[in-house]
């Protein structure tokens, strides 16, 4: 497992509790480097959304709870937010609860002379996702995708 995978593992597990006794659950963690710099991002969500109140009340307490396990020897960012409303779907816990939902499908190469597309979430499994577009249902490979969201209403 790599050090990236570790890390975002055993920050979800500290910050499970943390974001239970704030009402929250997680949607997602990630450990990434960007313009030099190293982020631990925590997404969290509840219903009807979080406010920025939650976010700094959890931040704090998880803040606290890596400075004293102090497991990840780079400096780094901490970041907690929303996932927001066009919110990446990562995992298949996402995929699950987003199943009829409007998503957009975009690709890393084009199939059908586009790489984006915009349907209802079908099905998924381990190699595939299905929408349902105006024209019919679309099985994409999950290996040709480059990001699935959920679209955005207003």
């Amino acid at each position: 497992m790599a050090k990236k995978d570790i890390y975002e593992e055993r920050a979800e597990a500290l910050l499970e509790p943390i974001a239970a006794e704030n009402g929250c659950g997680i949607y997602d963690v990630e450990y990434v480097k960007e313009g030099g710099e190293w982020y631990l991002r925590a997404f969290i969500d509840k219903e009807g959304g979080v406010n920025i109140t939650d976010c700094e009340n959890v931040s704090r307490a998880f803040s606290e709870k890596l400075d004293e396990e102090d497991f990840i020897p780079d400096a780094y960012i901490l970041e907690v937010s929303s996932p927001g409303l066009g919110r990446a779907l990562k995992k298949d816990r996402h995929l699950e609860k987003s199943l009829g939902d409007e998503v957009e499908v975009k690709t890393y190469g084009p199939i059908d002379k586009r790489k984006e597309f915009v349907g209802i979430l079908k099905a998924y499994d381990n190699d595939t996702v299905t929408i349902e577009e105006p024209e019919g249902e679309r099985v994409f490979a999950r290996r040709d995708i480059a990001v699935i969201r959920l679209t955005i209403d207003f």
